[in-house]
Parts: C-alpha cells; structure tokens; sequence
C-alpha cells in the first residue's frame, strides 16, 4: 500500500478551514504529509492544525487570500521554508458571491469570482511548481465542480470560473508532464458543507437535487477523500490533465435539478 502513502512528503491546502479543504488536510496527515492549511483567516485553520496534531500528524497554518498574488507568493515561500519544499498543492480556495442570471451580474462580480476561484489556482501552481520541480515532481489538485461542466441555474459566473480551472487543469497538465507533476481536477456534485448550505438548507432546492441525482442523496464530504488521496500519492503517477466526477450520477441524469 506504499503508493497510497503520503509520507515525507509536503502538502499545501486551501481553503481548509472547513469542509472539503479541511478534510483533505485531515486525510492527507493521516497518511502521513506535513501539511499547510492556508484559507483567509487564521483562527479556524488554527483549530484544524490543532486537530491534525492532536492524531499525531503534523501541521500548520498560513493566513492568505488567494485573490491577492502578493499573499500567494508569501504563503508559498513560508512553506517552504516551514518543510523545505512542496509537493503537493491542493486549489480548493473559491467564493460564489452571485445567485441569479448571468446577464445581471455586474462586471465586479465576475472580476471577483475569477480572480479567487481562477486566477487564485493560477497563481499557486504558478509559485509552487519551482520547488516541485527541484523535488523531482509533484502532484496538483484542482477542486472544480459539476457546475463547470453543465449549465446549472443561478450559479452561471460560478460555473464559468469551474469550466475555466478544467481547462487550466488540462493545459498545465500538458506543460508540467516533462516535470513529472501531474495535475487533475475533482469536480464534485452536491456535497454537505457550509459552502453549499444554500443549497441543501432550502429544502426545495435540495429535494429536486436529490430527485433527480440516481444516488437519491446529496454526499458527505468524507466521500471525496478517496479520490483526493490517490490523486496526490505515486498511486496516480500515469494520470494526468483528467477532470474526475464525483456526483452520485447526477450528470447522467435526463433532468435538470433545477426543473
């Protein structure tokens, strides 16, 4: 079980102060990573670093927006001279500051969504990849979603700037494959956590998209950890440039949930 291990090796995670992010910080130490959880504010990565040491791993916290490419380039620094380099970047950091129709959204908005949810990934990859590469490879994860690979109502700019980070994911998992880094992309469907309480705390919205998902239920954010711990181990080494579904088939259903 060696290629599902983690050990020696460097992990750097964002938006892990709660829910997907945190989890795969969880997983990640548990395997055996030395991990950074970086998200804006610094107290509740405080209580996920407390958590992951007090399993016996070992963690800690860096305060950074991803929107800001001063405050990446410092988070990236900071890690390295916390363990010596980085192996693993895992783009989790995102906002969804718009619900409605795309036309009415204004210009600010589609600024401030692309440049966390897509130009905060670029901007990671792009400081983290040096040290990866002095390493002998790396591996990127890229958290995208459903969203950007089928229209979804109310949440069009969200789903530009996922279909955006599937298509960086394809394009530096071209560049970066002569470096032996392979990157990939988790797109997920609808999964329990406060990002998503809009969602699943209206019980409307959520019943259709339990309607209409074959699975009949929405996931528990433990159920992507899987695939998030083989794509970060030696276990993925030939995979590369692939966005992988992870939904209880809702994007094979012949409804949309929003009908």
């Amino acid at each position: 079980m060696d290629q599902f291990s983690l050990q020696g090796k460097v992990a750097l995670i964002t938006g892990a102060s709660r829910g997907i992010g945190e989890a795969i910080a969880q997983t990640f130490a548990k395997a055996g990573a030395q991990v950074i959880v970086a998200s804006r504010h610094l107290d509740n990565l405080e209580v996920v670093v407390q958590t992951i040491r007090g399993n016996g791993g070992e963690a800690f916290a860096i305060a950074a927006h991803m929107g800001d490419a001063g405050a990446v380039k410092l988070l990236v620094q900071q890690s390295i001279d916390l363990f010596g380099g980085i192996d693993v970047v895992v783009n989790n950091a995102g906002i969804n500051p718009y619900w409605g129709s795309l036309l009415e959204a204004e210009e600010s908005l589609w600024d401030k969504t692309l440049d966390v949810n897509l130009k905060g990934y670029f901007r990671l990859i792009r400081e983290a990849t040096p040290s990866m590469i002095e390493r002998g490879g790396g591996k990127v994860i890229n958290i995208a979603s459903i969203a950007g690979l089928s229209p979804m109502p109310g949440v069009g700019l969200y789903g530009i700037s996922k279909a955006a980070v599937i298509m960086l994911t394809k394009i530096l998992a071209v560049e970066l494959a002569p470096n032996n880094i392979q990157v990939n992309a988790i797109a997920p469907g609808f999964v329990k956590t406060r990002f998503s309480q809009a969602i699943w705390g209206d019980e409307t919205v959520n019943q259709a998209v339990i309607d209409n998902t074959p699975a009949k239920r929405i996931a528990d954010v433990d159920e992507l950890m899987g695939l998030a711990l083989y794509l970060a181990t030696p276990a993925s080494q030939y995979l590369t440039g692939q966005t992988i579904v992870i939904d209880g088939g809702l994007t094979l259903s012949t409804s949309n949930y929003g009908d």
